[in-house]
C-alpha cells in the first residue's frame, strides 16, 4: 500500500479517540456510522459530478475526499484498506463480468 495512504489510516485511527472539537474524525466517529456513510455518499456523488463535467482538478479533490471518508468508515468497522486490498487481490484474473455474476448481483 502506498505509504501516504499507510500513514493517513495510522493517523485516522490515532484521531478517532481525539476531541470531536479537535478532530474531524473523531467528529465524524461521534455522530456514528450513518452519518459516516452519508459523507462518503456525499463524496461519491461529487465525484460522480467531477467526472461527468471532466473536471480532471476537481475529480481528483474528490477521489481524495472520497478514499479518505471511506478509510473513515472502514476504521470504524474495525476493517483497513488492506482487507480491500485483499478483496481486489482475490478477484485479480477473474473477469469482472464473471465475478459479479459469481455474487448474484445483475
Amino acid at each position: 500500500m502506498n505509504d501516504i495512504l499507510k500513514s493517513l489510516e495510522q493517523t485516522i485511527l490515532a484521531r478517532r479517540a481525539a476531541d470531536p472539537e479537535t478532530s474531524y474524525v473523531a467528529s465524524l466517529r461521534a455522530k456514528g456510522r450513518a452519518k459516516m456513510a452519508e459523507k462518503l455518499g456525499e463524496e461519491a456523488i461529487e465525484a460522480v459530478i467531477a467526472a461527468v463535467q471532466d473536471d480532471k482538478a476537481a475529480m481528483i479533490g474528490e477521489g481524495a475526499d472520497l478514499l479518505f471518508h471511506l478509510m473513515v468508515l472502514l476504521a470504524d468497522m474495525d476493517l483497513s484498506l488492506d482487507d480491500v486490498i485483499a478483496e481486489l487481490a482475490r478477484r485479480e484474473g477473474l473477469s469482472g463480468l464473471d465475478e459479479k455474476a459469481a455474487r448474484g448481483a445483475s
